[in-house]
């Protein structure tokens, strides 16, 4: 495939990537890659913050390591383009959808339908959850905490649905000789990676990582042809909790490193995989009729041919 390219023409999100040869050892050093750069971020960043508020005398888990740590995820964006350029030939664009930039319609259609629907989802866990333990901040901390959260969490969460529902479900599901066994590869490894850097060790976490965020975004990402619905949802739960956490002034270092067996309950995790449930229903009862979207094809097609009618019927 030529450099520079956004993909082949009539081809589903995750197959993007696929060619004549299956490359699973260039998609094992994608992974690696992407893997890795989050490593360096997050101790470049995270470290970087943790010796300024050393020098500055302050202790504990602060505003400004919770923005270093979020934008170190964030960086996955770029990283994920680039790692898909250089070593496919593919466009950093063509991670956004199948027509290689962000549909705003879709995303602000999704927006309406998850934000909502996600303030009851974080109540409900919050409720279910109960009070974590407390934190000692001064107002000038709070403030610090909820202004990064409400800045940074969304590029955070944009980070990891470029790298996991973007780039390892595209370099997992080019492994495949056809287009479902692509979708099963990519689901199952993107959906692994996403639990194992989570690293959590209670069940139901694990089971909120794999069924929720793993399966049911790479669903909807496929069948919308783009990463914009799961960004949203993942945008949306992350920032809620976050403010919650805040607002509650529960411990957020130890809401966000505590994954060990008990850290919650099933009434703290049902709503959200509920929730997921609900909007990948909707999304594949939106696209029942045009089915997944794919990418445009060749010229001589007018520009609604060429998206297949799928973009103006997606959700």
């Amino acid at each position: 495939m030529p450099a520079g390219t956004d993909g082949p023409a009539g081809v589903e999100y995750h197959r993007v990537l696929a060619g004549e040869k299956r490359r699973i050892g260039r998609g094992i050093i994608a992974i690696a890659l992407l893997l890795a750069g989050m490593l360096v971020f997050a101790a470049l960043l995270v470290g970087g913050a943790a010796a300024i508020d050393a020098r500055w005398g302050n202790t504990g888990y602060t505003p400004l390591q919770h923005g270093a740590a979020l934008a170190s995820i964030a960086l996955l964006t770029p990283w994920s383009m680039l790692i898909q350029r250089w070593l496919y030939g593919v466009r950093g664009a063509s991670l956004h959808s199948v027509v290689s930039h962000v549909r705003f319609g879709l995303f602000g259609r999704a927006l309406l339908l998850v934000g909502p629907l996600w303030v009851l989802v974080v109540v409900a866990q919050s409720a279910a959850n109960g009070p974590g333990r407390s934190a000692e901040w001064s107002f000038a901390t709070v403030i610090g905490f909820l202004a990064v959260t409400l800045l940074l969490t969304p590029l955070q969460s944009a980070g990891e649905e470029y790298g996991l529902r973007g780039l390892v479900f595209r370099v997992a599901g080019s492994w495949a000789r056809g287009p479902r066994a692509g979708l099963v590869l990519g689901v199952v490894v993107s959906g692994a990676v996403f639990t194992i850097i989570h690293a959590a060790t209670d069940p139901w976490l694990n089971l909120s990582y794999v069924v929720v965020v793993a399966v049911a975004l790479a669903i909807v990402t496929w069948r919308t042809g783009g990463i914009e619905v799961a960004i949203v949802v993942h945008a949306m739960n992350n920032t809620l909790s976050f403010l919650f956490t805040v607002a509650l002034h529960d411990d957020l270092a130890e809401s966000l490193a505590n994954r060990s067996v008990g850290a919650v309950t099933a009434a703290g995790v049902l709503p959200s995989m509920g929730a997921v449930a609900l909007v990948a229903a909707v999304v594949w009862l939106c696209t029942r009729q045009s089915g997944p979207v794919r990418t445009p094809r060749p010229a001589g097609r007018s520009r609604a041919a060429a998206y297949s009618g799928a973009e103006r019927d997606s959700w």
